[in-house]
């Protein structure tokens, strides 16, 4: 199979001829259709999580079609049109069963525990877990969109925020989670403000819905606290730094949710945990969303209330996906690229 592939942490990103992946007890090899490009593969490349095995198949949100599966599964077959969590569950533990399979110890993640999804082929372990079937209409490059981003937006906004109509929701960071985020918070009728560096990413937001956008400065959360009346009733952080940890939490009124997206890497935040016990606030993790729980989403998405199609930017081939995986620190959040594996 042709495939992104790199050495070393830090190393060149090639387009190399590999072999295609095996398939797995209980688990399906998908021919990729659509993979979309995360700042996640940059952590990964550059080493922020050691574990990463080397030489290395980047890329952990995909769509698809089973090319093959192994002994055990009963659900899917050759030909399904699938999409997968960038958590895989193992689907046999005791958090797996109650449908939380995105904090599974056991958990295995493609394009960061095995060879991921920018490639022709990719392997997904505990496929009557982890495989989601693509609704039809839903185009491969939005399918994509869903297994990490949206789908990581999707459960913070709901599940861990628990959003009302009426709310403000702030969300620091717009980029593929952020503005995933605005885009649900409008649907589920809260009222959204987007905080970000970028002018482009915050005209975005703002075409998104977002009723409020905020330069990403050292005043925001009082500038947050002046647009809202007093805070907002829940926070996302979806960048991961300790600046944006503490303001997200500081932008909160009175008996706020905060919720933490964005991975810290080594980063320690000082956190106002002072306000967190007079305010009583809730300070709250999220991570990913588990294949039990699209079912919620994908109804949102097939009625037309939420369009991930609309966050996606451009479609590219391997050799600019090489290159835009070694630069996704510094380029601008203005919509998700998607690889295409085939010409």
């Amino acid at each position: 199979m042709k495939a992104l592939y790199y050495e070393r942490f830090g190393g060149p990103v090639e387009v190399a001829e590999l072999p295609d992946p095996t398939v797995p007890a209980g688990g399906a090899i998908v021919r990729v259709e659509a993979s979309g490009l995360c700042r996640s593969d940059w952590d990964a490349w550059v080493g922020h999580d050691e574990t990463v095995p080397l030489p290395h198949v980047p890329g952990h949100e995909f769509a698809g079609v089973v090319e093959a599966v192994g002994p055990g599964v009963t659900r899917w077959r050759a030909g399904d049109r699938v999409t997968a969590p960038f958590v895989n569950g193992c689907g046999e533990c005791e958090w797996c069963r109650a449908g939380a399979a995105q904090v599974c110890p056991q958990q295995t993640q493609p394009g960061f525990t095995h060879w991921g999804s920018h490639a022709e082929l990719v392997a997904v372990r505990a496929a009557d877990t982890n495989l989601v079937r693509i609704p039809d209409g839903l185009e491969a490059d939005a399918a994509a969109a869903l297994g990490c981003r949206f789908a990581t937006a999707f459960r913070a906004v709901t599940a861990r925020a628990r959003i009302q109509p009426g709310e403000w929701l702030a969300v620091y960071g717009a980029g593929g989670v952020g503005l995933s985020a605005v885009m649900i918070g409008v649907a589920l009728g809260a009222r959204v403000v987007a905080v970000d560096r970028s002018p482009a990413a915050l005209e975005l937001a703002i075409r998104l819905g977002a009723e409020q956008i905020v330069q990403a400065t050292g005043d925001a959360p009082q500038r947050i606290h002046d647009v809202t009346g007093g805070g907002a009733h829940a926070t996302i952080d979806a960048v991961g730094s300790a600046e944006t940890a503490s303001a997200g939490i500081r932008s909160l009124r009175r008996r706020g949710r905060h919720v933490q997206v964005g991975l810290l890497a080594a980063a320690v935040p000082d956190l106002p945990l002072d306000r967190v016990i007079g305010w009583e606030l809730d300070v709250l993790g999220s991570h990913g969303m588990a294949a039990a729980d699209y079912p919620g989403m994908l109804d949102l998405v097939a009625g037309g209330r939420l369009r991930p199609q609309d966050l996606v930017g451009r479609s590219v081939g391997f050799a600019e996906a090489a290159r835009l995986l070694q630069t996704a620190d510094t380029a601008p959040p203005t919509g998700i690229a998607v690889l295409h594996p085939a010409p």
